[in-house]
């Protein structure tokens, strides 16, 4: 194992008793499961010798641990994924619509992506980004990817704080308040797994802000400030209100589907705009609204009006 790279450690006072519970709370990257197998495959020495797993430690102890290869998946194929920020700790990247996040099994992931073209991933064993939020197939726009165990980490307790900061544009049908807060229940559609609704009983809320920023005909542009990140809230929300989201296929009225807009788009017309994170230092980025959103407003610019209306 001489050309796998090697750290060295020395193990603290007061470590936990046992080797691979040391290795799991203290070597960055290192998970139990992880460690269990770094010492199977012979990767860790005590004191110059292989120890066992559950091998007592008692503080000054030297350790070696021959690093694995990070595995790599595969080039695949796919659209470009322009980089909006980069720095040693995460990615922010301008998703296209049409991509998954994560790997589906069908479908080019933002995940396998960017791991087949992008240097320095290195996450849970394998040369990938972390993924800590996601946006649906079909919305484009801003998405953070931690490139390391540790950064997962970081993004993980940002979110968890609400150090950050998500604003969509979305295209709605009809003509909502000039602004609005919602804040709703939140929860499956009972008889439909693939549904969410705020009309349900619920313990969970979800929350979110939106101001109509242009109006048109029969449809508006309307940005969008998430409070909470449940699974298609904007979109079950707005249609709740009774504004859809044009061209979704899930939430969306007939007239919401069928509209001259939505069809120039093609899909959903959902775009995450702007992401700010309170990092040390704070990042702010902004994905620019992509050409088919810029086909849809320039459909409804020109007089293009849903059948029903």
């Amino acid at each position: 194992m001489h050309d796998v790279p090697r750290r060295t450690f020395t193990v603290p006072q007061g470590a936990p008793p046992r080797l691979d519970q040391w290795l799991a709370r203290d070597v960055p990257g290192a998970t139990l499961e992880r460690a269990r197998r770094w010492l199977a495959e012979g990767r860790v020495r005590v004191n110059g010798k292989l120890p066992k797993a559950a091998r007592r430690l008692w503080g000054g102890e030297a350790v070696e641990l021959d690093e694995p290869e990070l595995a790599v998946l595969p080039r695949l194929e796919g659209p470009p994924i322009p980089v909006l920020f980069e720095d040693e700790r995460l990615l922010i990247v301008d998703k296209p619509p049409g991509v998954v996040v994560e790997p589906d099994g069908h479908n080019p992931s933002l995940v396998e992506l960017l791991a087949g073209r992008y240097a320095g991933l290195s996450v849970a064993g394998a040369a990938q980004p972390g993924v800590v939020h996601r946006l649906d197939k079909e919305t484009s726009g801003c998405v953070v990817l931690a490139k390391t165990d540790h950064a997962v980490t970081l993004l993980e307790e940002a979110f968890e704080a609400k150090r950050v900061d998500k604003r969509y544009v979305a295209l709605v049908l009809g003509a909502p308040p000039d602004a609005g807060r919602l804040d709703t229940p939140f929860g499956r559609l009972p008889g439909d797994s693939r549904r969410y609704s705020s009309k349900v009983p619920s313990a969970r809320r979800a929350r979110l802000s939106f101001t109509v920023t242009q109006r048109f005909t029969d449809a508006a542009l309307v940005e969008v400030e998430l409070d909470t990140g449940r699974t298609h809230q904007i979109r079950v929300q707005l249609a709740d209100l009774g504004h859809p989201v044009l061209g979704d296929p899930l939430y969306g009225s007939e007239a919401a589907r069928t509209h001259p807009a939505a069809r120039a788009l093609g899909r959903l017309a959902l775009h995450a705009a702007r992401l700010s994170l309170e990092l040390e230092p704070p990042i702010s980025v902004e994905a620019p609204l992509p050409a088919d959103f810029r086909r849809a407003l320039q459909t409804l610019a020109s007089g293009g009006t849903s059948p029903a209306s």
